[in-house]
């Protein structure tokens, strides 16, 4: 096969690509190993989490980080036998963890989200998909007025970059949401926080729009990438060989080795994530929770009811622990009474992160011709159109965007 732009993986940030180099009139072939958008793209909450500028890695998650570590179900873990190959790795995240390090990787992220909000709305309005976004807001709750107090410094530095929202109690917090338990005594409402209906089904739908637009869709496994002239071989799986003239490794959590072939050692690793979709009517859900105490939210889809979240740091080879799933249905359960429990879907997957909480958009070492867009975390759904549209730029040759020193794949 040869082509114009083949893209690894098949996720939502890779199908977003497509759109975007698309837009530049280029020949694109998504090359995915499984089924599209099988990966992290299906199971996570769905949420345009725009306004979640502050990084996982920060002096605040190091304060909590010990309490959840000695919870194996809790918010954070660390399994015993991937300690050791997450050492470095967490090494990064500490030092990613200083006050001046976060204010950096902050900065980062506020410009990377203005443009994801921006080029997500302009990506639904041009597929047709606005059926598909949700603008219900989003509702923070706390135990405590102390753990209230504990959250301001985050909500203050979102204030200054105009992001909206209230401080409630009470009353209030019933009016938003019916049928919390009384122990959540305070909350944050974010009236501007949107979603998806369905982050599998929006996925689905891009892909088809861009398959109608012209891209080609090929399954395979890219074993090998290595620069050619006039452009790029990958050698797949099978031992066939696809030809471009470009590439974009995109391929999220498996990203890591083709970097590697390329120069670039990056420190990628896996957040993986658990939750249960429980059927459609399980609760009369207003718009998505976030128990961040606890390290959960749940999420109204049309799938159902999501409960899924917290941060297990295992690698891609560990096999899953649904104990993780269970304890954060049960939890939701007591904070939520009315919350029906039965007949729900568990699901593990890998989220690509990186220790500053920063994804890698920017070209490869061994050569231009390839642009790396993947290490997004949590927020792979919330950044896919800014990151396609930041890798059409690299590789027509424009000057992005955005200023995408932060997102070097050279930085550690």
């Amino acid at each position: 096969m040869v082509a114009d732009v083949a893209i690894i993986g098949a996720g939502i940030v890779g199908i977003a690509t497509a759109h975007a180099l698309l837009d530049d009139g280029r020949r694109v072939v998504l090359i995915e190993r499984g089924e599209i958008a099988r990966g992290a793209s299906f199971g996570n909450a769905g949420a345009l989490a725009f306004s979640d500028v502050l990084p996982l890695a920060s002096p605040g998650i190091m304060r909590k980080a010990p309490r959840w570590l000695l919870d194996p179900l809790g918010p954070l873990s660390v399994p015993p036998a991937y300690a050791l190959g997450i050492a470095p790795w967490l090494y990064r995240f500490w030092r990613a963890s200083s006050a001046v390090a976060a204010q950096h990787s902050m900065a980062a992220q506020v410009a990377l989200m203005r443009l994801a909000r921006s080029e997500t709305h302009r990506l639904i309005a041009a597929t047709g998909l606005q059926h598909m976004l949700l603008s219900d807001g989003e509702l923070e709750l706390y135990e405590s007025a102390a753990e209230l107090e504990a959250s301001l410094p985050n909500w203050d530095a979102r204030a200054k970059e105009g992001i909206e929202f209230r401080h409630v109690a009470g009353e209030e917090i019933a009016a938003l949401q019916p049928g919390l338990s009384p122990r959540f005594t305070h909350a944050t409402f974010v009236p501007g926080w949107q979603s998806v209906s369905d982050p599998y089904e929006y996925a689905c739908a891009l892909a088809d729009k861009a398959r109608q637009r012209g891209a080609e869709v090929s399954q395979g496994e890219v074993a090998a990438i290595e620069p050619i002239e006039g452009g790029v071989s990958l050698r797949l799986a099978s031992g066939s060989t696809v030809r471009a003239r470009q590439a974009v490794v995109a391929c999220g959590a498996w990203s890591k080795a083709l970097a590697a072939q390329l120069g670039d050692p990056v420190p990628l690793d896996t957040e993986r994530g658990y939750n249960t979709t429980l059927p459609p009517g399980s609760f009369d859900l207003k718009r998505q929770l976030t128990f961040g105490g606890h390290g959960f939210v749940v999420t109204r889809l049309s799938s159902g009811i999501r409960v899924g979240g917290a941060v297990e740091l295992g690698g891609l080879k560990l096999k899953p622990n649904f104990r993780r799933s269970e304890a954060m249905l049960a939890k939701a359960k007591a904070f939520l009474p009315d919350l029906k429990t039965e007949g729900g879907r568990q699901w593990m997957g890998f989220r690509p992160s990186m220790p500053d909480s920063l994804p890698v958009i920017g070209p490869a070492s061994a050569t231009r011709d390839v642009v790396y867009a993947f290490g997004h975390g949590h927020l792979g759904l919330t950044q896919s159109a800014a990151t396609g549209r930041l890798v059409a730029d690299l590789l027509a040759g424009r000057p992005p965007a955005i200023d995408l020193g932060a997102f070097s794949p050279t930085r550690f």
